[in-house]
Formats: structure tokens, sequence, C-alpha cells
């Protein structure tokens, strides 16, 4: 649970937009649509390999 302190006299504006940053440090959002759809791990591997495979390719071309 998600708790927000507001000070009196606080705006709810502000309060709000402390609640929104912090909901999204959570990750909820991120998880809730991972798992709407099943991935299967091999398929997890293989763009995780992928990626890295691209960032490194990346930082080769920034040395160059």
């Amino acid at each position: 649970m998600i708790i927000v302190p507001i000070k009196e006299g606080e705006n709810i504006e502000r309060a709000l937009k402390k609640f929104k940053r912090k909901f999204e440090k959570t990750g909820a959002i991120r998880e809730m649509r991972a798992r709407k759809n099943f991935e299967k791990p091999s398929v997890k591997k293989r763009a995780a390999r992928m990626k890295a495979i691209y960032v490194q390719h990346l930082k080769l071309q920034d040395e160059q």
C-alpha cells in the first residue's frame, strides 16, 4: 500500500504528483502488463540476449 503524507495546507495536486511518482517506482503497471500476456522463459532469455548484444554493439560504436 502506498502512503503519501500530506502536510497541512499542501496542494492536492502536489500530493497526487507524489502518489503517481511512488506508484511508478513500484513497477505495478509494468508487472501487470507483463502478466497479462504469458511469455515463455526461453523467449524472455532470447530477448534479454538480443538486448545485451544490441547494447554491446552501441558501446563498441561509441568507442570508435
